[in-house]
C-alpha cells in the first residue's frame, strides 16, 4: 500500500512537472487572437493632441510605374498609370500663394529655390497663357485664405526675393475653379484649357473618377480664393471658345487637377506632373503598377510595401501606407532591434510590436498607428532584413495576452538595469507592466573607457583612455597623474565621441592631467549630461513645468522615486518641478534635447559642505561667505576659481565648483516600461527562447496564436 502511494505521487509530481515546463517552453496556447490583415500606418497627418507631422507635397515613384486612382466604398477606381521613370507629386488644392509669374524659366527657377531656402512649400509649374508658356511659383497649401495671406506678407516682406521677382506683386490664389462638361480625351482637354489660357486665365486638366469606373477629363479655370472672384473669372471666361459652359467645379467630388511641374528638374523641357486634390471625403490612391515598392520622397526616399491613400484631415493632407500586417512587421523589427541579434530576442521583438499595434486598434482616427517612436518605428523596406523577415515568419500571428486580452507590449531600448513600473512613468499601474531587474549591460560590450581629467588650465573634461599614459605620479592629495600621447587631443564635455557633444579643449601630446574619475563612454546603459548652468537649467525647467520656478536656481534634487529607483518627483529651490507625468522630467531637465531615461542622480556641484576650523558647519552655496581652504600642499587661500577640488569624507577627489551647476548621471534609455531590447539581447546571448523573454518582462502572460 505504501508502495501504491509513493507510485501514485511519483505520477502526480511528474504530470506537474511536465505541465511547468509546456507553459514555459512549448508550443503557444490556443486563444481568441484578433486577427488583422492589413494595417494602415500614418507617415504625414495632423490630429492635434495626438500627431502633428505634415508635409505640402508628397512625391511617389516606382521602378515598375504606380496605379493612381480614386478610393470608394466599393473599391479603387484607378484613374490612369504613371510610368517607372516619372513621379507623381500630390498637393492639396487649398489656399496657396501665387509668389512669381513670368515666361522666362531661368527667372521662375531662381525665385523657386529663394522659397525653398526660406523654408517655403514651393512648387515650379508651367502652363500655356497668352499665347506662350508661363511659369509659375507657388507656395503652401493653407487651410484658409487668412493663413495664406500671412505667408504672402512674409514672401513680399524679402528684399532678395523681392530683387529676384523684379517686383513682381503675389497674388493668392484659391480652391473656387470653374468647370467645363467632360471632354473625349486628356489631350482634347490641354487643348481646352489651352484656349482658356489664350484670354489669359490660369485653366488645368481635371481628371474625375467616371461611373464606369474609367477617368474623366475636363477643363477647371481659374484659382479663385471667394464667389466673387470666381464671377470675374467667369466673365473673363465668356471671351473664350466654350467659356459660357463653364459650371462652378463640384469640390466635394473628387478629382485631381493637373498642373505641369518643373520642382524636380533644372531643365525647361523637363517636367512631371502635379496633381492637386481636394474634398473630405476625398481619397486618392497610389498603388505600385508592378512588384516593385512604392519610394516616397519627403520620407527620407524611404521605400515601401502596399498602397498609399491621400486625404484631407483637419484641412492638411494625411499620408497613410496600407499594407500587410504582417509584412509591416517585417521593417519594424529591423528598426527596433538590430538585425544582427540572436534570433530569439528578434522573435520576442516582433511578438511584442505585434502585441502592441493590434493593442492599439485604430488609434490615430484614420490609422492604426504612426511611423514614428510615438508608435514603434517603421521605415519601410530599407529596414526589412532576412532575419528580420524570419523572426516574423516564425512567430506569425503570435501574441501576449493578460487575462485573454491582448497587452500594451510596450518596450525601450534599455532598462538601465532594472524596468520600470509603469506606475512611477505615468502614475497608472499595469498588473503586468512591473519592475524587473534587467541584464542590460550587453550595450557597454567593447565600449572605451573615459577618463574626466583635470587640465592644467583648470578646465575640466573627458578624454578617452587610449589617448591617455600612465605616468606612475600622484597628486600631493593621491589623485592619478596621466599624459595625453597625441596632439591636438580634444576634450569633450561628455564621454562620447559625437558631432552634437561640445569640445572644452585641445591638448598637445605630454600634457600632464589628474584624474578625477573613470567611465565607460556614454551609451544607452550608462550616461551623462551636463554640467550646465544654473540659468541654463533654470530655463528649460520653466519652458516645461507647469508652475514657474523662482530664480536664481540654487538646488535641484530628485525628492521621490519610484521602485525601480525612477525619479517620480524633482525640486527646484524646494519647490516641486510641476510636470504632468514623471516620465516628463526627462523633457523638463533636459538641456540639450531630453534625458535617455528618469533614472538618475542630480550633482549639484556647487554643494558642499565644509567642516571649519572652530567645528562650525557650513553649507554652499547657501552660505555665500568668502572661502578659505588648506590646499595639498599646507597652504591656506581664499577660494577664487571656478572650479573647487575637494578631498571628502570617503577619500575620494571630488569637483565641485564656485558658482551652482548641475551634472545628471543616469542609467537605462527609453521609458524603460516592458521588454528591455538589450535585456533580450543579454538573454537570448544565455540561451533563452523568446517565449521566457516576453514572460520575464511581462508579468503573468500568455503567449498565444490565432
Amino acid at each position: 500500500m505504501k508502495t501504491k502511494q509513493s507510485f501514485k505521487r511519483y505520477i502526480i509530481m511528474a504530470a506537474a512537472i511536465l505541465l511547468l515546463a509546456s507553459a514555459w517552453t512549448g508550443s503557444p496556447s490556443q486563444a481568441a487572437v484578433p486577427k488583422l490583415d492589413n494595417i494602415r500606418v500614418a507617415l504625414f497627418m495632423q490630429l492635434p493632441g495626438k500627431y502633428d507631422d505634415t508635409t505640402a507635397v508628397a512625391t511617389f515613384s516606382s521602378a515598375g510605374g504606380m496605379n493612381i486612382g480614386v478610393r470608394q466604398p466599393n473599391g479603387t477606381s484607378d484613374l490612369f498609370s504613371v510610368n517607372g521613370a516619372a513621379s507623381a507629386r500630390f498637393t492639396l488644392d487649398s489656399f496657396k500663394v501665387k509668389v512669381f509669374e513670368s515666361s522666362n524659366f531661368g527667372a521662375a527657377q531662381a525665385v523657386f529655390k529663394r522659397v525653398q531656402a526660406l523654408k517655403g512649400a514651393a512648387s515650379l509649374t508651367s502652363l500655356s497663357k497668352n499665347g506662350a508658356i508661363v511659369y509659375q511659383v507657388i507656395e503652401g497649401t493653407y487651410k484658409t485664405a487668412a493663413e495664406a495671406t500671412t505667408a504672402q506678407t512674409k514672401w513680399n516682406g524679402d528684399g532678395e526675393l523681392s530683387k529676384l521677382s523684379g517686383g513682381f506683386k503675389s497674388l493668392l490664389q484659391g480652391p473656387l475653379h470653374l468647370e467645363s462638361a467632360p471632354v473625349a480625351s486628356k489631350d482634347a482637354a490641354q487643348a481646352a484649357a489651352s484656349g482658356f489660357g489664350a484670354v489669359g486665365l490660369d485653366a488645368f486638366v481635371a481628371v474625375r473618377s467616371a461611373q464606369a469606373g474609367a477617368a474623366s477629363y475636363s477643363v477647371m479655370v481659374g484659382a479663385a480664393v471667394t464667389d466673387a472672384e470666381l464671377q470675374i473669372v467667369k466673365a473673363a471666361a465668356a471671351k473664350a471658345a466654350g467659356g459660357g459652359a463653364l459650371k462652378e467645379a463640384d469640390a466635394k467630388a473628387a478629382y485631381l487637377l493637373v498642373r505641369n511641374d518643373h520642382s524636380v528638374s533644372a531643365q525647361a523641357e523637363n517636367s512631371s506632373e502635379l496633381y492637386m486634390f481636394a474634398g473630405s471625403d476625398t481619397k486618392i490612391a497610389v498603388s505600385p503598377a508592378g512588384s516593385d515598392p512604392i519610394k516616397l520622397a519627403e520620407r527620407s526616399n524611404r521605400s515601401y510595401r502596399g498602397v498609399f491613400e491621400l486625404s484631407v484631415l483637419n484641412g492638411r493632407m494625411a499620408v497613410i501606407n496600407e499594407l500587410p500586417f504582417e509584412q509591416y512587421l517585417y521593417s519594424v523589427v529591423g528598426v527596433e532591434m538590430y538585425p544582427t541579434w540572436p534570433a530569439e530576442a528578434l522573435k520576442a521583438q516582433a511578438v511584442a510590436a505585434r502585441s502592441f499595434a493590434l493593442n492599439k486598434g485604430f488609434g490615430f482616427q484614420i490609422a492604426h498607428v504612426v511611423d514614428t517612436t510615438l508608435s514603434q518605428a517603421y521605415y519601410g523596406v530599407g529596414s526589412e532584413r532576412p532575419s528580420t523577415i524570419a523572426a516574423v515568419n516564425d512567430t506569425a500571428g503570435e501574441v501576449a495576452l493578460y487575462n485573454g486580452k491582448v497587452i500594451e507590449a510596450l518596450f525601450s531600448a534599455n532598462g538601465g538595469g532594472i524596468t520600470a513600473d509603469a506606475k512611477e512613468i505615468w502614475n497608472n499601474a499595469v498588473p503586468y507592466l512591473q519592475a524587473v531587474k534587467s541584464p542590460d549591460t550587453s550595450s557597454e560590450a567593447g565600449l572605451y573607457n573615459w577618463y574626466r581629467v583635470v587640465l592644467p588650465s583648470g578646465a575640466i573634461g573627458y578624454i578617452r583612455e587610449d589617448l591617455l599614459d600612465e605616468t606612475g605620479q600622484t597628486t600631493a592629495a593621491g589623485s592619478k597623474i596621466m599624459q595625453v600621447n597625441t596632439n591636438a587631443t580634444k576634450v569633450r564635455k561628455h564621454p562620447l565621441i559625437q558631432d552634437t557633444i561640445p569640445v572644452i579643449a585641445q591638448a598637445e601630446s605630454g600634457t600632464q592631467v589628474v584624474v578625477l574619475e573613470k567611465s565607460v563612454e556614454s551609451n544607452s546603459m550608462s550616461w551623462v549630461r551636463g554640467p550646465y548652468t544654473a540659468q541654463e537649467m533654470l530655463a528649460v525647467i520653466n519652458s516645461k513645468s507647469k508652475t514657474a520656478i523662482s530664480g536664481p536656481l540654487k538646488t535641484l534634487e530628485v525628492s521621490q522615486r519610484g521602485v525601480s529607483g525612477r525619479a517620480t518627483e524633482v525640486t527646484a529651490n524646494g519647490q516641486k518641478v510641476a510636470v504632468s507625468y514623471p516620465v516628463d522630467y526627462r523633457a523638463a531637465l533636459g538641456v540639450q534635447g531630453s534625458l535617455p531615461s528618469t533614472l538618475f542622480q542630480i550633482e549639484e556641484t556647487a554643494k558642499v559642505a565644509l567642516l571649519g576650523a572652530s567645528s562650525a558647519t557650513r553649507n554652499k552655496p547657501a552660505d555665500t561667505a568668502p572661502v578659505y581652504a588648506i590646499g595639498a600642499g599646507g597652504k591656506t587661500a581664499q577660494v577664487v576659481d571656478a572650479n573647487l577640488f575637494v578631498l571628502d569624507g570617503s577619500g575620494q577627489m571630488r569637483a565641485a565648483t564656485k558658482e551652482p551647476s548641475y551634472r545628471i548621471i543616469g542609467s537605462g534609455n527609453g521609458h524603460g516600461v516592458g521588454l528591455s531590447q538589450y535585456g533580450a539581447l543579454s538573454l537570448a546571448q544565455q540561451g533563452y527562447d523568446y517565449q521566457y523573454i516576453l514572460k520575464y518582462y511581462y508579468k503573468d502572460v500568455t503567449i498565444a496564436k490565432e
